[in-house]
């Protein structure tokens, strides 16, 4: 078969039915056309080597493989599909197949996984860990999925650091450093009331903005995990990064519900069992990128301050109003993570 003819055969997902080999089909093979090749959209919003890109991209090759091609993946690194709000919307109509969400942004879809948007939630991210890889994690997933208006599926958790504080005017040593300073947070309103709480004026902004904004002097700074920061060159004009810890948010691998229940029950089964291996091959990927991260950072001449406990408590104790506001509906989560050690 030649290159023109193989070409031909491949169709993308979301795209609605074309014409392949003289023969009118639908996004998705039937089993009379067991042959068709079938392709998978992903995105995500961070660029090509990044461990929720790379480890995604490794069960594509893994599903690939499994199906002797007749399912693949095709990933669209660096938010080129569209801004977080844009790409969920995407996958609400089967435009889109996957896309790596972060809970900040899905947490306005489907608030029951808002839990793990309150600021200090977690200990550390071994407990976060701990939780996701557990039954309380399964529950979660599964609300995601179940949830009537949201059209998503929910695959696995993907580690995603401890969010902490970076800018480019000056160190934050204490709550009193962040007050007045235009802090970029993620479009949920929990992050702006936790930004506002913590003194700084909180600016919801899509990621993809971030970077201009700091040359430009629209915001003051943001609040971002080590690689985030590093390896979207958010370094290059914020040389201050405080380890505040505030949010330890995983990213969740989510799935276009239209496109789901299209895929055969075989399907679904190998992706679900793929997701899995996700999970863990992120969190090895993350450990490493992090630490890369963290010794670039360095030798950028960023400074990298940590957080003295008793200031940490400051931190804390300040956003007792967001956990007031927020935290009622989420009361028995809440027990069954601090009982998490």
């Amino acid at each position: 078969m030649n290159k023109c003819h193989r070409l031909h055969r491949r169709r993308v997902l979301g795209l609605g039915a074309v014409a392949a080999l003289g023969a009118s089909v639908g996004p998705f093979a039937r089993p009379a056309q067991a042959q068709q090749k079938t392709v998978l959209k992903y995105t995500n919003d961070h660029p090509t080597g990044y461990p929720t890109v790379a480890a995604v991209e490794s069960m594509g090759r893994k599903l690939e493989t499994a199906t002797n091609g007749r399912l693949s993946l095709q990933s669209y690194p660096g938010g080129v599909l569209g801004g977080p709000k844009e790409v969920i919307e995407q996958l609400q109509v089967g435009a889109v197949q996957m896309y790596a969400a972060g809970v900040g942004w899905l947490g306005s879809v489907v608030t029951d996984i808002n839990v793990f948007n309150l600021p200090f939630v977690f200990r550390d991210t071994t407990q976060m860990q701990k939780v996701v890889d557990g039954a309380l994690g399964k529950e979660l997933l599964d609300r995601i999925t179940n949830h009537p208006t949201a059209g998503l599926v929910g695959l696995c958790w993907l580690d995603a650091g401890a969010r902490s504080f970076y800018d480019s005017r000056k160190p934050i040593h204490t709550i009193a450093d962040l007050k007045g300073l235009k802090i970029r947070v993620q479009g949920n309103p929990m992050f702006v009331d936790m930004m506002n709480a913590l003194g700084g004026n909180g600016v919801p902004l899509g990621y993809d903005q971030v970077f201009s904004a700091l040359q430009t002097g629209v915001i003051d700074g943001a609040e971002n995990n080590m690689p985030s920061f590093v390896f979207d060159n958010h370094y290059q004009v914020a040389k201050f990064y405080t380890l505040t810890e505030h949010l330890i948010v995983p990213d969740v691998l989510v799935a276009s519900r239209k496109s789901w229940d299209s895929l055969s029950k075989d399907d679904q089964a190998l992706i679900t069992k793929l997701s899995r291996d996700v999970q863990m091959e992120n969190r090895q990927l993350w450990n490493q990128y992090e630490t890369a991260a963290m010794e670039k950072a360095k030798a950028a001449g960023v400074q990298i301050f940590d957080v003295l406990p008793a200031d940490k408590k400051a931190f804390q104790d300040a956003v007792k109003p967001v956990w007031d506001k927020y935290g009622a509906p989420f009361a028995g989560v809440i027990k069954q993570i601090q009982a998490i050690g």
